[in-house]
């Protein structure tokens, strides 16, 4: 078992920024995050291989966010840049990858956080 922990989420206006983490209790080889707006399915945001630093990026990301690592604290990062009302969701943490599945597939992780609201206003 492992545990999960995010946080850094908040509201904030369009275009500001916000830093979210998340703690693991152990190492894994992969940790990402997802997120999930009302009414929509939990889709991957970004994920990281904590070996080699080695990231994954959905195609909406277009180089306003970014996953990075620190080792020493099991913990990853995902900075948030000119963020968009519709980036609005909650956002989860997930690790240890099935190897099943994309790198950036809902059902390709074991373990997930609880989630940490991001409400963007216009």
């Amino acid at each position: 078992q492992a545990q999960l922990v995010e946080t850094g989420g908040g509201s904030v206006q369009a275009g500001e920024n916000l830093r979210l983490s998340c703690a693991a209790s152990r190492y894994f080889n992969h940790m990402g995050w997802f997120r999930q707006a009302p009414g929509q399915e939990r889709e991957g945001v970004a994920v990281i291989n904590m070996n080699g630093g080695s990231a994954w990026y959905a195609d909406f990301v277009r180089g306003r966010f970014t996953i990075s690592r620190d080792n020493a604290k099991n913990t990853i990062y995902l900075q948030l840049n000119r963020l968009k009302p519709e980036d609005t969701a909650v956002y989860y943490c997930a690790a240890d990858r099935k190897n099943r599945e994309s790198v950036l597939s809902n059902n390709e992780y074991r373990y997930w956080g609880q989630g940490t609201q991001v409400t963007v206003s216009s």
